[in-house]
């Protein structure tokens, strides 16, 4: 499917160092797309636009920050002139909160998580739409989360971002629907990645991890959220937008 949809397109992917977002970005490449790998670690984006370049793909890096401004307009301003121009923006970047309950939430903790798990999402898609928006197309796809359709499956930060998220998705799907342009997410369930939790700091946190287990179910590999990913970014998914994909192994439905 992405062989034929994907071809010559310019695709930005965030969190692309490790995870979902490598996978991400490899499957994207495999389907002929140029690729941004985009992450926090400089090291790790330029190993995944290596194994891009190794197998014949186009990669480039941009390390930084993308709660910061600056870092999504570099992020931007490479894709233009580097790619030549941004089709697709897969926006996958996040951390995971310690499952603290509202009372037991620290500033820092709650202001941290807004900051890279919702702000910084806005920031990039806020900095790739007017490129988009000049071509007459673009599909961006969002990392939301199983905490996104529920307020169980995590603390109440991580779970807070998640449902901005959703609310992010679904208004610029509204907004840019009649000038070409696709805004979709999927909310992985339990997905085989680096980000792990302690949940012993917070009283509340042996509860909500045992929520957790209780209805995770297999581990979904990080190739499965990327073929999901791809699909959604994809010309094969050219009339759904605003929608949120669980990628979960039914979850949603217990």
């Amino acid at each position: 499917m992405t062989e034929s949809v994907l071809d010559g397109r310019n695709a930005i992917v965030t969190g692309a160092g490790a995870g979902i977002g490598r996978a991400t970005a490899l499957r994207l490449a495999t389907g002929g797309a140029r690729v941004l790998v985009a992450d926090l670690d400089a090291e790790a984006a330029e190993n995944v636009a290596g194994e891009i370049r190794a197998s014949g793909g186009t990669a480039l890096t941009v390390a930084g920050d993308l709660s910061h401004q600056e870092v999504a307009d570099e992020v931007v301003s490479a894709a233009t002139e580097g790619l030549g121009g941004i089709d697709i923006l897969v926006n996958n970047a996040g951390i995971m909160d310690d499952l603290s309950a509202t009372a037991d939430v620290s500033d820092a903790v709650w202001e941290r998580l807004l900051r890279v798990d919702l702000t910084a999402p806005f920031l990039l898609t806020r900095a790739a739409l007017p490129a988009m928006l000049e071509q007459g197309r673009g599909s961006i796809v969002f990392t939301a989360s199983e905490a996104s359709l529920r307020g169980s499956a995590s603390g109440t930060a991580y779970t807070v971002a998640k449902h901005g998220l959703v609310g992010l998705v679904r208004s610029t799907a509204v907004m840019y629907r009649e000038r070409g342009i696709r805004a979709n997410a999927v909310a992985p369930g339990g997905t085989a990645t680096s980000i792990s939790v302690d949940p012993t700091g917070s009283p509340a946190g042996p509860t909500a991890l045992g929520n957790y287990a209780a209805n995770i179910g297999r581990v979904a590999e990080p190739s499965e959220l990327a073929a999901a990913i791809a699909f959604l970014a994809s010309d094969a998914a050219s009339n759904i937008s605003g929608a949120i994909l669980p990628v979960d192994n039914g979850w949603s439905a217990v």
